[in-house]
């Protein structure tokens, strides 16, 4: 299943494939970003699946870099799909998941129905 671009509640989206390459450091980030040159995207749609066990580890600063290096070229990052696990082994992540969910830049979501629910109520 290859990546897709969508508008979905008015925001143009690219939905990541699950089986796409993995997103372990920043340079990762920056391979995925060549690939959106020339879109006009502004959420880029990432699978859970697709991240590194790194990323959910925030003392490894893995999600911090990748989040940024979107951020610097102006995309915002939706992550779909169901995290608890991870949540619950770390308070630091459970306290970054709600401050980004509060924002306008990061959003982790269960599912798409949720990230429709976001855009919708963001438009």
């Amino acid at each position: 299943m290859p990546d897709v671009v969508q508008t979905r509640h008015g925001a143009t989206v690219l939905m990541c494939a699950p089986d796409g390459p993995p997103i372990a450091d920043e340079q990762s980030a920056v391979d995925l970003i060549g690939t959106l040159w020339g879109k006009d995207v502004q959420w880029l749609v990432l699978p859970v699946a697709r991240l590194t066990e790194d990323f959910f580890w925030l003392r490894t600063r893995v999600a911090g870099a990748v989040v940024q290096k979107l951020q610097q070229y102006g995309y915002r990052l939706v992550v779909v799909g169901d995290i608890s696990a991870h949540v619950a082994e770390s308070t630091a992540l459970r306290d970054f998941v709600h401050e980004s969910n509060k924002g306008r830049q990061l959003w982790f979501v269960s599912d798409e129905a949720e990230l429709d629910a976001r855009l919708s109520a963001a438009a």
